[in-house]
């Protein structure tokens, strides 16, 4: 299935003003960068303003009372920010005594994100303005197991697409998620299990050469959870677990406001949990027992079947007629439906995930917890099971406020959380001073890219 969803279009500039490299690479004109230039450092103060406007906050005063920074300080650095055209001074707020503020906001059309999430059997791409609002968006079906070279082909060709149509403003960095562990530091999958020929790939150097920006690579339960946690249900919380159900079984983790990556980029993946003693039960990482070669979406699809052949599931049975496979998604569909097979196969999956994240609950203490992927997508029938095993088996402290959602952005959460991964990097203290006075992220590809 395909889907295009065009959200804002942009003007695509006369031919005459087009670029056509001589090595044929598609890329963004360049465009003055006088306004993004100015004589200020990029030094703490000015990033606070920056991070408290991207934020939310919309004053100065506003900005002063987030920051804790002097009214002059905050005066000074907003102006700095103006002149380089990371935030613009909108229209007149509510008065609340004195002078009505002026609203400020993040510049969203100083530039442009490339991004991409890939998941076993599907892609998704689009083009998003610096804010991580998607202006355009593409969906396929696609088979990670086929490789990295035609899968980063066909990125390619979908990126030179968009790009095609939204030249407007320069190309700011690129965000890729796949299913698998990375390396975040250098880009690259480590023995990904269901990424053949993946492993150690060179994504980030890929990408960086053909497109001359910088580009991060992470794992898929990672970059959703950035994404709701800056677009989803996870806005407001602190500490969050946000764990994909999908053909694999992984979380994310929001800790003190941050990703918590870990030493080498592996923190979360709990779908390698031993659940069971059962040798028989062989996962793809090599081990046994593990809850994703249980209740993964692979494995109950791969139950669901059983079932189905086995004569237990008319419901089943007939879908596998008239198809020939049974995928998780038919489960919850039965579940809807009320077939009591596929309402077994979901209960089982919650229980043994709210078993898992139960030990988490106890061990890191989060507000929220976040169900998404495919599987989730079966509703009440698996968040019930699932908060009914967190609320049973965790310590009544670290359950006195304790949420339990799933997610409300589906397939969009990876794409979100690509395009913040990018902006927390390229606004980072160590990254925005190196490429601030410039006002061309691409001026730090080679370095933040090594």
């Amino acid at each position: 299935m395909i889907r295009v969803v065009p959200k804002a279009e942009l003007p695509l500039p006369p031919a005459s003003e087009r670029q056509t490299p001589s090595d044929g690479l598609l890329r963004l004109p360049v465009v003055e960068a006088s306004s993004l230039r100015g004589g200020v450092l990029a030094d703490d103060s000015l990033i606070d303003v920056l991070a408290s406007i991207r934020d939310g906050a919309q004053s100065r005063p506003d900005v002063h009372a987030r920051t804790g920074l002097g009214r002059g300080v905050v005066a000074q650095r907003v102006r700095d920010l103006l002149d380089r055209g990371l935030v613009t001074d909108r229209e007149v707020g509510p008065s609340t005594g004195g002078r009505p503020p002026r609203q400020l906001r993040f510049n969203a059309d100083v530039g442009r994100l490339l991004v991409a999430f890939v998941g076993a059997t599907s892609l998704d791409v689009a083009i998003t303005d610096v804010t991580g609002a998607i202006i355009e968006q593409h969906a396929e079906e696609s088979d990670v197991a086929s490789g990295p070279a035609p899968i980063l082909e066909r990125i390619e060709e979908l990126f030179d697409e968009l790009l095609t149509r939204h030249r407007t403003a320069r190309l700011w960095g690129i965000g890729i998620g796949i299913p698998g562990p990375v390396e975040f530091d250098t880009g690259r999958p480590v023995a990904p299990p269901i990424m053949p020929g993946w492993d150690r790939y060179p994504i980030r150097p890929r990408l960086t050469e053909r497109y001359g920006v910088p580009v991060w690579v992470d794992n898929d339960a990672n970059v959703m959870a950035l994404g709701e946690w800056r677009h989803g249900v996870a806005q407001g919380h602190n500490n969050v677990i946000f764990v994909k159900i999908g053909s694999g079984i992984g979380a994310g983790l929001i800790s003190d406001g941050l990703l918590h990556r870990g030493a080498q980029g592996s923190a979360g993946d709990v779908g390698h949990v031993q659940v069971t003693d059962d040798a028989a039960i062989l996962c793809r990482c090599g081990n046994r027992g593990c809850l994703e070669a249980i209740v993964g979406g692979t494995a109950l699809a791969r139950e669901g079947e059983r079932a189905a052949r086995e004569g237990r599931s008319p419901w089943l049975a007939d879908v596998l007629r008239r198809t020939g496979t049974i995928t998780a998604r038919d489960l919850s569909d039965g579940g809807s439906y009320g077939d009591q097979t596929s309402i077994e196969l979901l209960q089982t999956c919650g229980t043994l995930v709210g078993k898992m994240l139960a030990s988490m609950v106890n061990f890191f203490n989060p507000s929220l917890i976040v169900l998404g992927g495919g599987v989730a997508n079966a509703g009440d029938l698996l968040l019930a099971s699932t908060r009914q095993a967190i609320y049973g088996r965790s310590l009544p402290l670290a359950t006195r406020t304790l949420e339990v959602r799933t997610s409300e952005l589906g397939d969009l959460a990876g794409l979100l959380g690509a395009a913040t991964m990018v902006l927390d990097e390229l606004l980072s203290r160590e990254l925005l001073p190196r490429w601030l006075e410039t006002g061309d992220p691409s001026a730090i590809a080679r370095e933040a890219n090594r």
